[in-house]
This record gives C-alpha cells, sequence and structure tokens, in this order.
C-alpha cells in the first residue's frame, strides 16, 4: 500500500487533487480495442495494436514539438493528425476507420478503478479536477461518457492559456482556478514526464506507472509511484 505523501515542514495538507485525463482517468487505447471487437472487423483487429501504440506516441510528440515550437493547435487537431500519420504507418486497412476511431476518442473508457478513487477522495472533503491537453469539448464528452460529472469539482484544460504541458502556465491553471498554492496539490498522472513536470512547478506529483516503465531521466522525479488508481485514496491519507 502506497505510503500518504508527507508535506513538508510547516506546509498544509493537499486538499485539491488533480488528475492528468487521457491514459491517467480514461484508456486512450480503448478507441483502437473497442472498434477492433465489433463484429466485421476481424481485418482490423490484426493492426489495431500497432495503430494504437503509433497514434498515442506521435500525439504526444505533436504536444511537445508545438510547445516548443511555439506553434499551437488544439488538442483535437493534434489528436487528428496523429491518427493520420499512425493510417499511413499501418497500412491502408485502416483507413476506412478514421472516423469511427476519431468518434470512438470522444468517449473512451475509464480505468476501471478510477471512479472509486475519485468517490474516496470527495467523501474525504478533498477537492478534485482534471488538468488536461484536452478540448473543453473533448473532455465535456469524455467525462459525460464515464458518468464522472459528478465526481470532479473542475475539468480544467490547457486551451485556456494556448500551451500544452509540460509548459508551467499549464499547471498554474490549477492555483488560479482553486486558490491554493502548489504544495497544497495532489497531482497525479500516467505519463512520467508530465509527473515529472508536475513535480519540477511545486505539486506533489504522483506517478501512475501502469506499464512499468523506467523513471523519465528529467531534473525532477515524482515523490510516489502508483501502479493503478485505486493507490490514490491511501497516498491522499484519506484511506
Amino acid at each position: 500500500m502506497p505510503q500518504p505523501l508527507t508535506p513538508p515542514a510547516g506546509a498544509a495538507s493537499a486538499t485539491v487533487c488533480v488528475f492528468d485525463a487521457y491514459g491517467t482517468l480514461f484508456d486512450v487505447a480503448a478507441a483502437a480495442r473497442n472498434l477492433a471487437a465489433q463484429p466485421g472487423k476481424e481485418s482490423f483487429a490484426r493492426i489495431w495494436p500497432r495503430l494504437s501504440e503509433i497514434w498515442r506516441a506521435k500525439q504526444l510528440q505533436y504536444t511537445w514539438l508545438r510547445a516548443a515550437a511555439g506553434v499551437h493547435a488544439d488538442f483535437w487537431t493534434v489528436t487528428a493528425q496523429a491518427l493520420d500519420y499512425a493510417i499511413e504507418a499501418v497500412g491502408p486497412e485502416a483507413a476506412p476507420e478514421r472516423e469511427a476511431l476519431l468518434a470512438l476518442y470522444r468517449r473512451l473508457d475509464a480505468y476501471p478503478e478510477a471512479p472509486a478513487a475519485l468517490r474516496a477522495l470527495r467523501a474525504a472533503g478533498l477537492r478534485t479536477a482534471i488538468l488536461s491537453n484536452g478540448t473543453p469539448d473533448m473532455l465535456a464528452d469524455a467525462v459525460e461518457s464515464a458518468g464522472m460529472a459528478d465526481l470532479l469539482d473542475a475539468t480544467l484544460s490547457v486551451e485556456s492559456v494556448g500551451v500544452f504541458k509540460p509548459a508551467p502556465a499549464a499547471y498554474a491553471l490549477v492555483e488560479r482556478h482553486f486558490g491554493v498554492p502548489a504544495g497544497q496539490v495532489l497531482f497525479l498522472s500516467s505519463n512520467g514526464w508530465d509527473a515529472a513536470g508536475a513535480a519540477g512547478y511545486g505539486f506533489r506529483a504522483a506517478w501512475v506507472n501502469r506499464a512499468g516503465d523506467p523513471v523519465e531521466r528529467l531534473p525532477w522525479r515524482p515523490a510516489a509511484i502508483l501502479r493503478d488508481l485505486s493507490g490514490v485514496p491511501a497516498l491522499a491519507g484519506v484511506a
């Protein structure tokens, strides 16, 4: 069981728990996997794992490159462009599935342990939120589809600052919205680079390392590493 994060001497306990959305609360592989499971999709079923992997990798790469170059496009545009790259990479049999994949991406499956973790945090009096690269309408669709609307106090999109995480301006949205200092925020992400960026910003960051990957070689490291979201209440000291 994860140990609760102990605040630095003189610091208050975390009062807000903030989650990345894609890959943390919502399974980014679900769009391709669910399409492959539909009747008549046997050909797509043979290629979906590779397509999904390339799609996600390019989606993230495009956010980093756009942020570094100062050429922003919203996350829905980036997601579609990454899918186009992935379709070309895996072959023509994936091309007819483009629109279906994009539609399914709007209603990704939530990880099964996510609702219970959010309920436990809210029952203990902590405020909960999403901070995501996703656009407001993408996030609204995902939250509604997952039935999580009543489990979140806020859904924050980087579109309001026009730069993707891990830019400090993106993390600053949490302090601005909730009116709390960074040290009172527990931030959770399945992306090692995101957890590192949040730690560098000053959040109490935890990495949800679902894949068992190595820790990123960056200047900052998360204060805790979890296998999934089931350990979040204990980490927050409410279980």
